[in-house]
């Protein structure tokens, strides 16, 4: 996956936009309701020669997702609970991660009020998703 893919496809889900909370370097991907806190969803280096993403994920599935794919790390400066760092150096089907990066917005919407799930028409998580 290029980074203009990663970008794309964390911008094409409702409610999301880029910020640079850390610095120029750093894309930030969060996801709002139209009244509420902003939260992060996925971190990445988009100019970096070696593109990873770090990506919220249920702990247990972390945990396998880690053991099955050495692309799969926990993710740097975070929670290695609930954060995994996800190598995009094509190693790993782009789908895979497009599915990654679905589930980590998931979780997160998962977390904001009722009125803005519903305002963002989220429908809940996904059975069986990835993270």
């Amino acid at each position: 996956m290029q980074a203009a893919e990663l970008k794309s496809a964390c911008l094409a889900l409702p409610g999301t936009f880029e910020d640079f909370p850390f610095g120029p370097e750093a894309s930030v991907f969060k996801v709002r309701g139209p009244g509420g806190k902003a939260k992060m969803f996925a971190l990445a280096d988009l100019d970096s020669a070696e593109l990873s993403v770090s990506l919220k994920c249920e702990p247990a599935l972390a945990e396998q997702l880690r053991a099955a794919h050495t692309e799969i790390t926990g993710a740097y400066h975070m929670n290695k609970t609930h954060w995994n760092g996800v190598r995009c150096d094509g190693a790993l089907p782009a789908d895979m991660i497009r599915d990654m990066i679905e589930d980590s917005y998931d979780l997160v919407v998962e977390s904001l009020p009722r009125k803005d799930r519903e305002a963002l028409k989220w429908s809940g998580l996904a059975a069986g998703g990835s993270c």
